[in-house]
């Protein structure tokens, strides 16, 4: 799910790269190949010497492509070929402090280019150091699909529209209690580092209350305090406020399931090879719980063994094609009723991109099955 690379050894810093780094061997092959070019084109020219100043800027691309010892023999080369030939051709006459210059600009330019190259793996191994760390706390903030309980076997696809960062805006976990499975899947408004403070939040208050509410209308009112209480540290640093559109269900071991419908995609529920979407009522988004009219209510609906819920966020719903149209979750969901659980997700996910068209995502996303247990 994060596409971190096989982290290397510390010592081996030389030798890592974001980019995978051409061979020794076809590293001195192309700088021969590049030189006996150069060479060639000043013959036939008539201007060797000053054709060699193409040779100055080999030592600035291997910089961007090769390990720091490559760059080195690269920058060594043509500074040796370009000497050499400088002073070779220093019999026939012509201005000695031109080629002098270019001698020295060489030489420069090939010390900038191993301290460029060292920079940017430096800067390389950070990053992979950062992601690393990153990934990490990934697992503990949203926990790696699958996930079983006693209940569901909970599956999906989770992509922050961001590909540099790890989480995003969209939010999912689950949780055994003593009262059955408790399943979250949320929305964050809006984009950004405070967008992701505010899933924090949520997810935080989501793992202590389910295992100390015993009902969900308790348990969606804990979450709408820890929102209101991350708006109010959100106000206090400038930062804009937020609310969370999710759905909260319960599972246990009876033939429904409870919901909780905080202004979110509604489920789909996939049985015997029919796909049909539970009447639910429609509450507010968490954090505006003071605006709403009614009290936060519990639908039910059943939910069968051997069924599948399909949870999703609006990245998927407001997926667009190019002319506009929005994609058709219910219409290809029924093209993928074959599919297993484990697979569904990623079927429609990867179906959203292609009804796109552009290859842009323009919204995090977030694709779960919910998979009732039989033995339950």
């Amino acid at each position: 799910m994060t596409g971190i690379r096989r982290k290397r050894p510390a010592d081996a810093l030389d030798t890592l790269d974001a980019i995978e780094p051409p061979g020794n061997v076809e590293t001195v092959v192309g700088v021969l190949s590049v030189t006996v070019l150069v060479e060639v084109l000043g013959v036939l020219s008539g201007s060797e010497v000053w054709l060699l100043g193409l040779l100055v800027f080999l030592p600035g691309t291997a910089s961007a492509l090769c390990t720091v010892q490559q760059t080195r023999f690269v920058a060594a080369w043509t500074t040796l070929f370009v000497t050499f030939t400088v002073v070779v051709r220093a019999a026939d006459g012509g201005r000695w402090l031109d080629r002098a210059l270019l001698v020295l600009l060489t030489l420069a330019l090939g010390a900038a280019s191993v301290y460029a190259c060292h920079r940017r793996i430096g800067r390389e191994h950070e990053m992979l150091r950062l992601r690393s760390t990153a990934a990490a706390m990934q697992r503990h903030i949203l926990h790696p699909l699958p996930l079983l309980t006693d209940d569901v076997l909970v599956n999906g696809v989770y992509e922050p529209v961001q590909e540099d960062r790890l989480v995003g805006g969209d939010i999912y976990d689950v949780v055994a209690s003593p009262w059955g499975t408790r399943v979250l899947i949320g929305d964050v408004q809006g984009k950004g580092l405070a967008a992701v403070g505010a899933a924090f939040a949520v997810i935080g208050a989501f793992r202590e209350a389910a295992h100390r509410e015993p009902t969900l209308t308790a348990l969606v009112d804990a979450l709408d305090a820890a929102v209101v209480r991350h708006n109010s540290y959100a106000e206090q640093t400038g930062d804009d406020e937020r609310f969370v559109t999710a759905l909260v269900i319960g599972v246990d071991a009876g033939t429904e399931a409870q919901v909780v419908n905080c202004g979110h995609v509604p489920p789909r529920l996939v049985h015997e090879g029919v796909v049909t979407t539970p009447a639910l009522e429609t509450g507010v988004p968490l954090g505006l719980a003071e605006l709403a009219v009614e009290p936060t209510t519990v639908d039910w609906f059943a939910f069968p063994a051997g069924s599948t819920l399909v949870l999703t966020t609006d990245g998927l719903t407001e997926t667009r094609a190019g002319d506009g149209t929005f994609y058709p979750v219910d219409e290809r969901l029924a093209k993928y009723l074959d599919l297993s659980p484990t697979e569904l997700p990623q079927a429609l996910h990867e179906d959203s991109r292609a009804f796109a068209g552009d290859g842009r995502r323009h919204d995090d996303v977030a694709v779960l099955t919910v998979r009732r247990s039989p033995a339950r």
